[in-house]
């Protein structure tokens, strides 16, 4: 449990940084440059987030703290049909609903952690999944006061196609999750209740 934890707070730490510490990252920024920063970064999450699967994996063998009920399993399925929709109208230009959610990808793994949370019952998911629905609730409220700040702005509307493309994309991960990649990925199919 103690690596999965440490896991947790280097993977969701390092995402925090702006939020927590702007002035330490414009400093990193400064000394390392643009890219070299983006380097550093980059190797710093996928060593926490090695760590923080490792960890996951090592911890899952607790003892359950609640079991949920049969049915909630379908609720995390159908909850993850509109993460994975969220999370590819993130990586899209923007449809009306990239505009709408403001923040798609944040949206998306909130929606990702709740669901899990809900068919989940070891402390080892309860943490890990916690900890994620945490992390995007701090983020959105920054990102919300950046916004107001004219720190940063959200992405302009650029055809509503991108929306239809959200959709079948999202289904189609969506499905794919479902079928085989949570099975072979996670070793869970999500269809086992």
């Amino acid at each position: 449990m103690a690596l999965l934890i440490l896991g947790i707070v280097l993977f969701l730490g390092l995402h925090l940084i702006r939020v927590v510490a702007p002035g330490l990252r414009a400093s990193l920024i400064a000394s390392l440059g643009d890219s070299g920063w983006k380097i550093a970064y980059s190797i710093a999450s996928i060593v926490a987030l090695i760590v923080l699967i490792y960890g996951f994996g090592q911890a899952r063998d607790m003892t359950p703290i609640w079991s949920p009920p049969f049915w909630m399993s379908h609720i995390t399925i159908l909850l993850m049909l509109f993460a994975m929709i969220c999370l590819t109208a993130s990586l899209l230009p923007a449809g009306h609903i990239a505009v709408r959610t403001k923040h798609p990808m944040v949206l998306s793994v909130k929606i990702w952690a709740l669901a899990h949370l809900l068919s989940n019952g070891d402390g080892a998911a309860m943490l890990l999944f916690a900890a994620f629905l945490a992390w995007g609730v701090i983020l959105r409220i920054s990102l919300k006061r950046r916004e107001r700040a004219g720190e940063i702005t959200l992405r302009p509307f650029v055809s509503g196609k991108y929306d239809l493309y959200a959709i079948i994309i999202g289904i189609v991960v969506w499905a794919l999750i479902i079928w085989k990649l949570h099975a072979w990925i996670i070793g869970v199919s999500p269809l086992v209740m």
